[in-house]
C-alpha cells in the first residue's frame, strides 16, 4: 500500500487559451514537483479544477499524470461526486487507470446528515477496494465531516485517512485525537498554514496548494520536521505567509494558478468564470513573488 505521508501537491491543470488541457505543460509540472522532492501528486483536486472538468477531461488528466509519475510517488485521484453511484463509478475508473489512492470529497450542493455521509463513504469503500482518503472542505461543499463520523469511518479497512480543509484547527485536532489508536489512519492538513502544527499534533503532513508555487519549500516542512530540525521546519512554514496573504484578492486556487503562470510556466488561467483577479491583486502577487525569489524561495 502506498505510504500516506509528507507533502502532496494538488497539481494545477494547465490549459491553453481555448481552455483545452495542455498535456505537455502538465507533464512538465509533474516533473517539476517530483524533482523538488514532493511526496505525492494529487490530480483532480480543488487546485486541479476538478469541479469544472468534464468526465473525459478528468480521465485524460489522470492518465497523463500516472504516465508521467511512473510510480516515483503515489498518485492521489480525486473522484468524489454528488451521488454515491457516480462516486463509485469514477472511483472504479481511477483504480483501473492505475491511481494509488482515492481522495473522495463529501457530496455537495444538497445538505447531508452525518449518517448519510457515513453510508456514502461506507458504500464507496465496499465497492472500490483501494485506499481512500476522506476530504472535508465544508466552505466549498456545504457538508462537514464531524470528528465522530471520521472516527467511525476510520474503522473501515480501506478508509485510510482524511484531509481537512475546514481551516478550523480544532476540527483537525479532533480528527487526530479520535483516530490516534487506529493503525494506518492518517490526518492530512488541507490548510497550508497548519501543516507543521498538524505534524506536531500527530498528523501525517498536508495536501498543499502552495506546493504548486513553492514545491521545494513545502516539501522541506515535512523533511525538516522528520529530521528533527524544528526551527528549520518553522521557518519553511512561515515563509509562505506573504504569498497566502494574496488569497484575499480572489479564489485561492485562482491565485495559485496565476502565481505559477507568473513564475514563467504556461499553465494558463483557471477556467471561466473563476479566473478574475483585480489589478491590485496581480500587482501584489508580482511583488510577493519577486521578494520571495530574491529570498531563494522555490
Amino acid at each position: 500500500m502506498a505510504q500516506i505521508r509528507g507533502i502532496i501537491t494538488p497539481i494545477v491543470t494547465p490549459m491553453r487559451e481555448d481552455e483545452s488541457i495542455f498535456e505537455e505543460e502538465l507533464r512538465n509540472q509533474v516533473r517539476r514537483q517530483i524533482q523538488a522532492g514532493i511526496h505525492g501528486i494529487f490530480p483532480l483536486g480543488t487546485n486541479g479544477e476538478a469541479y469544472i472538468l468534464s468526465e473525459k477531461e478528468k480521465e485524460e488528466v489522470l492518465d497523463i499524470v500516472i504516465d508521467e509519475v511512473r510510480g516515483r510517488v503515489p498518485v492521489y485521484a480525486g473522484t468524489g461526486c454528488i451521488s454515491t453511484k457516480e462516486t463509485i463509478r469514477q472511483s472504479q475508473r481511477a483504480k483501473k487507470q492505475g491511481a494509488d489512492i482515492l481522495s473522495v470529497i463529501t457530496p455537495f450542493f444538497a445538505a447531508a446528515s452525518q449518517e448519510e455521509l457515513y453510508e456514502h463513504y461506507k458504500a464507496v469503500a465496499a465497492a472500490v477496494k483501494m485506499p481512500i482518503v476522506l476530504y472535508n472542505i465544508p466552505a466549498r461543499t456545504g457538508n462537514a465531516l464531524a470528528p465522530a463520523t471520521v472516527a467511525r469511518l476510520s474503522k473501515i479497512e480501506n478508509i485510510v485517512g482524511v484531509k481537512d480543509s475546514s481551516g478550523n484547527f480544532d476540527t483537525m485536532l479532533q480528527y487526530i485525537e479520535q483516530t490516534r489508536e487506529v493503525e494506518g489512519f492518517h490526518v492530512l492538513s488541507g490548510n497550508d498554514s497548519l501543516i507543521l502544527w498538524n505534524l506536531l499534533a500527530g498528523g501525517s503532513g498536508g495536501i498543499a496548494g502552495c506546493a504548486n508555487v513553492y514545491p521545494r519549500n513545502m516539501a522541506s516542512i515535512y523533511n525538516l520536521y522528520k529530521s528533527g530540525d524544528l526551527d528549520g521546519a518553522r521557518k519553511a512554514q512561515d515563509a509562505i505567509r506573504s504569498f497566502r496573504n494574496c488569497f484575499r484578492f480572489g479564489n485561492p486556487n485562482t491565485i495559485v494558478k496565476a502565481a505559477v503562470e507568473l513564475l514563467g510556466y504556461p499553465v494558463g488561467k483557471c477556467r471561466a468564470p473563476f479566473n478574475r483577479i483585480p489589478e491590485e491583486g496581480i500587482l501584489a502577487l508580482k511583488k510577493v513573488l519577486e521578494e520571495n525569489t530574491c529570498r531563494g524561495l522555490n
